[in-house]
This record gives structure tokens, sequence and C-alpha cells, in this order.
């Protein structure tokens, strides 16, 4: 699963660009394209995600989705990309990777913000010259929403990034619920233990990473974890 930034957590709402590897067309026709919106809403309920906006590009998605669960949005997104992935290799007869390895989320942290980030959504295919109004765009579940505020620069994030924060949120959050500090942690065998296992298993972050961060000797974080 990929790693979250830390700001991710302050926010139900999240705006997702997935893009075609090294920005190639990826949704070829029509048939492509409604093939990944059906998977699109299948798997939303199996996710716990609520699609607010989406629109299909050629060679990029968009996607404004609500969870309240953050795990949820990585896993929907993995989920939907290696089902299309799939798809997409044996229509037309090749191999390897279709998406980007890293998709690009940016969270949404006020109403203005989040009415700018559906006109935005939904402006894509008229100022790439497709449409002349994003209501004739056919990919795309339009909806009239008046945009309120400023304009926003929207600023994308890788979300394998800042397995730092990640580690220090989580070492903290673990230090508050045991009452105590690193290095009484460090000699709690079970609770160093479910610490390394979270990182791992719900966060995705490497055991190198791990050690380097709770500065402990690497083959000892695999032997921990591995006796799971």
């Amino acid at each position: 699963m990929p790693r979250i930034p830390r700001m991710y957590f302050k926010t139900e709402y999240f705006h997702v660009i997935a893009q075609g590897i090294n920005k190639s067309y990826i949704f070829d026709d029509s048939i492509d394209i409604k093939y990944y919106i059906k998977n699109m809403y299948e798997l939303q309920n199996k996710y716990n995600i609520k699609i607010i906006a989406y629109c299909i590009m050629n060679n990029h998605a968009h996607i404004l989705l609500k969870t309240k669960i953050i795990k949820s949005m990585s896993e929907f997104m993995h989920s939907l990309n290696t089902s299309y992935a799939c798809y997409y290799n044996k229509k037309y007869k090749r191999i390897g990777y279709v998406f980007r390895d890293r998709y690009k989320a940016e969270g949404i942290y006020s109403e203005s913000h989040l009415y700018n980030c559906i006109n935005y959504i939904y402006n894509n295919p008229v100022k790439a010259g497709i449409c002349d109004k994003p209501e004739n765009y056919l990919y795309s579940n339009y909806k009239n929403i008046e945009s309120k505020g400023l304009e926003y620069d929207y600023v994308f994030m890788d979300v394998m990034e800042n397995s730092d924060e990640v580690c220090a949120m989580v070492v903290k959050k673990i230090l508050q619920e045991n009452n105590c500090n690193m290095e009484q942690l460090k000699k709690d065998k079970k609770n160093l233990q479910r610490l390394i296992v979270t990182l791992k298993r719900d966060y995705n972050i490497s055991l190198r990473d791990i050690a380097i961060n709770l500065n402990i000797n690497r083959e000892s974080v695999r032997k921990i974890y591995n006796k799971k």
C-alpha cells in the first residue's frame, strides 16, 4: 500500500490523478473508459469510498473521492488500476506497466477548495480543446456546481512519500497509548513488535526505513517483524 503523507489525516476529501506510464494513452476508446468507470463504481462500496466527481481523459483519470479511512483510498486505487491494467494488457496483447507506479493525490481542506477542485476536474477536457463546455464531455459525471472563492493552485504529491513523517506519527501514538518513551518501548518486545508490524503492514514502509527511523539494527527489525 502506498505511504500516506501525515497531512492527509486532516481531511476526508482527496483529488486523485492516475496517469498512464510515460504519459501514454491508456484509454484508447470509449469501451476502455467505460470499463474503468464501471470498475470504479463497483469497487467504491467494497472500500468505503464515495466518488464525488470524475473525468477520464485519454492518458489520465481525475477522481475526487471521499473516505474516512485513509488506507481505503490506497486499496481502492490499487485495485482499480490493477484490474484495468490486466484488462488493457490482455485486450491489446501487450506486457508491462500501464500506469505510473505512483498515483498522485491532493487533500482538500475547505469548502471553497472543494468546489474549485470539482470545477477544475470537469473543465479538463475544455482546457484540452476536446469540447467547448464541460457538460458536453461524455466521460465525466458532470454536475453544474458554482465555483466558490479564489482559484487554487493544485499541488499534487506522490502518495508514496514522507515515510519519516508517517513513522513519527505512529510512534507518537503508540508511545502515548503506553505512557512511555522510545527507550522504554524498545525494551517492551510486545509493543515494539506491534509498532513494526503496523508500520510495515498498514503503511507499507520498508523494514530498512523502519530500522533507520527507530534506530534499530535492520536484521533485528526483520526478526521482530517475522515473529508476527
